[in-house]
């Protein structure tokens, strides 16, 4: 029998990567689980990511890098891809989490052995092995979300989503239309409108900020950094008034109106889609109506010839492996205590299941030493009431700023980043008064080496 704290994470990517690396600094042995060949998760190009060739950064190095790994000096501000995937490598191997990630090795079932029993992780390939916690890391942009319900009518020509989009090669001399107004669709639509015959249709219903990635000669996102004390409507004023002076409204440009303020809904981060609008070489269109064999047509009655439909309509949250008394019907609702922690029971915990209005990074990094500093004994969670109390509390403060869009994962980035430091020095405070217990590992049998 052992008391030693084994916790199994569930992907190495930023998240798993960054669970990996706090629990081995809080004297906790992790055992990471990846369905890949190597670290870096979605970063690293492949045959199970979905980074494309010309994928860069879309918030600045300088408020993406852990806090831990700075990024080198010398990069760009907007480092590409195959950067950010060398630097994820590198993160693993400076801080040791190589050794201990289970490389082709996707996960098929975790689940709890009886109230208060070692958890058993499955994989696909039936090795079978006891924890006592799991952190849950595998990201959720991974299942792709198609529009539902799709356009009615027919189409001829070809439909692909987003996730499947390599290199602009797919759109030479073919009539492309791009659906979203997300990053990706943008970076989309901007490749294809090199290579494809006639402009690129950019087709949303929702409108959305376009921010670029300079702002009166410094990185955009460091200016939201700069006002991060004010509460946000005040942010909100201060940037939409000094967004609207550098580059004007979506509407200048012909495409929707946003449907929410900046640090409301999130904006969009690109240099490059203006001056395509503006050149002619991507055309904006309203909602699709209807499918017509091979043309589209858009709400208002007009209808364009196209070749390919580029679906950038987003991912759906997926945790397949997990049982769905744990999850719930709809992950994207599952609630946890400050987004690491299930309510139900905190040896379950999270990274990256959120949606945050600025970098990933930071804030997985942040939620992995939370979730570290309870599985080491060191951080006492408060009581479940009060657990069940703050989740509530953000919940209604996320849906009066961010509406029903995903408001139980919604956070802001700042005030978030700043919060999980507080809450772990309050965490060592109830431990050392007693109030709360802290983390106790199962008793569980050795697993056979």
């Amino acid at each position: 029998m052992s008391s030693a704290r084994r916790v199994a994470v569930i992907g190495a990517g930023p998240a798993g990567l960054a669970a990996g690396k706090a629990l081995r600094d809080a004297g906790v042995e992790a055992v990471l689980y990846e369905r890949g060949d190597r670290p870096g998760g979605l970063w690293a190009r492949g045959d199970l990511s979905p980074a494309y060739a010309s994928l860069h950064l879309n918030t600045s190095k300088g408020r993406t890098e852990f806090a831990d790994f700075p990024m080198p000096r010398q990069w760009p501000d907007y480092p590409s891809a195959d950067m950010v995937a060398a630097y994820l490598a590198d993160y693993a191997e400076r801080f040791g989490v190589v050794p201990h990630i289970r490389f082709n090795s996707p996960v098929a079932s975790v689940r709890r052995d009886g109230t208060g029993g070692p958890w058993t992780v499955t994989t696909e390939s039936g090795d079978t092995e006891r924890y006592d916690a799991v952190v849950v890391a595998n990201g959720h942009n991974r299942d792709p979300r198609w529009p539902d319900p799709a356009p009615p009518g027919d189409f001829t020509g070809v439909q692909m989503h987003a996730h499947s989009y390599r290199d602009a090669e797919v759109f030479r001399d073919r009539r492309v239309l791009v659906v979203g107004m997300g990053n990706s669709a943008m970076d989309i639509a901007v490749d294809a409108s090199h290579v494809a015959r006639g402009p690129v249709l950019l087709s949303a219903r929702r409108g959305v900020h376009i921010v670029p990635k300079y702002l009166f000669g410094r990185p955009a996102d460091a200016t939201g950094g700069a006002l991060a004390a004010l509460p946000w409507r005040a942010r909100q004023r201060v940037a939409e008034t000094m967004l609207r002076l550098a580059v004007g409204r979506p509407q200048d440009y012909g495409l929707p109106a946003p449907s929410g303020g900046l640090f409301q809904n999130h904006p969009t981060i690109s240099d490059t889609i203006l001056h395509r609008l503006t050149h002619g070489e991507v055309e904006p269109r309203p909602g699709i109506d209807r499918l017509d064999g091979d043309a589209v047509v858009f709400a208002g009655g007009t209808n364009d010839p196209v070749d390919v439909i580029v679906w950038a309509t987003g991912y759906r949250v997926s945790i397949p492996f997990l049982p769905r008394d744990l999850v719930g019907d709809d992950p994207e609702r599952l609630p946890l205590f400050k987004r690491v922690f299930h309510l139900d029971d905190p040896s379950l915990a999270f990274a990256g299941l959120m949606q945050s209005t600025g970098a990933a990074l930071p804030i997985v990094e942040a939620q992995a030493k939370l979730a570290a500093a309870y599985f080491s004994g060191a951080y006492a969670l408060p009581s479940p009431a009060q657990r069940r109390r703050a989740v509530a509390r953000a919940l209604r403060a996320a849906t009066a700023r961010w509406g029903d869009r995903r408001p139980m994962m919604r956070v802001d980035f700042d005030q978030y980043v700043a919060d999980l430091p507080r809450e772990t020095k309050a965490g060592r405070a109830r431990l050392a008064r007693g109030a709360a217990p802290p983390f106790t590992p199962t008793h569980r049998e050795e697993t056979p080496a």
